[in-house]
């Protein structure tokens, strides 16, 4: 695996335990995480505050199926699921595209599809 698919991995297994400072020590300072349709994130700050959303418990379950290298990015698709705090379980597709500076991701673009 190349060292930009092994960031990929390594940020999904963070994100999978819920670990917000691993997550976070993957990321550049001025990241920006686009969820076209959602939000537009800029920096630490916010790219925490949104994985810490409070809509959601526990930690998502995540399977990357596929991951596709091209330049300094990473694509990742798969899918996910996780639970509502009323209980209730929310399943998706997802296709997140990874820019890289040097060895941390500057950029994210995640593409949701709720599953039923």
């Amino acid at each position: 695996m190349t060292p930009l698919k092994d960031g990929v991995e390594t940020y999904f297994e963070w994100f999978r335990r819920s670990d917000h400072t691993q997550v976070l020590a993957c990321l550049t300072d001025d990241v920006v995480w686009d969820l076209p349709g959602y939000a537009h994130l800029v920096g630490k700050d916010a790219f925490d505050q949104e994985i810490e959303n409070d809509d959601f418990v526990g930690s998502p379950t995540l399977t990357v199926d596929r991951l596709i290298e091209e330049a300094d990015a990473v694509v990742a698709i798969g899918n996910g699921e996780t639970t509502h705090n009323n209980g209730e379980v929310h399943r998706f597709a997802f296709c997140d595209v990874f820019t890289f500076a040097g060895a941390e991701i500057c950029r994210v673009e995640s593409y949701l599809v709720p599953l039923t």
